[in-house]
């Protein structure tokens, strides 16, 4: 069994007992969620669209943040330079069932 969901405008292909990272969800660990299926495939049985009658249920992991990524701007000769950093924050989460 294979599902697309989408999760904050991004979509991923799922599994059943497949453990990923998704941008942010609110959320704590050990809280359930249900993901919004675009597309479900059972064996060669594919549904699309509004036909889909699939859920999608994930447990939340953890909540962690990525790498930093470092913004540095400068203009040459002028003695003008910035540096900005972010860590972009992600759920890690299972999927416990697709039903």
């Amino acid at each position: 069994m294979l599902a697309v969901v989408k999760i904050a405008g991004q979509q991923f292909t799922v599994t059943k007992d497949q453990t990923l990272f998704v941008p942010h969800l609110e959320g704590k660990a050990g809280d359930k969620v249900d993901l919004e299926v675009l597309l479900a495939d059972n064996d060669g049985k594919v549904s699309v669209g509004s036909s889909v009658k699939t859920k999608v249920r994930a447990e939340i992991v953890d909540q962690v943040k990525g790498d930093t990524v470092i913004a540095y701007k400068q203009k040459r000769r002028k003695g003008f330079h910035k540096k900005k950093g972010h860590r972009t924050a992600y759920t890690q989460i299972k999927v416990t069932g697709i039903v």
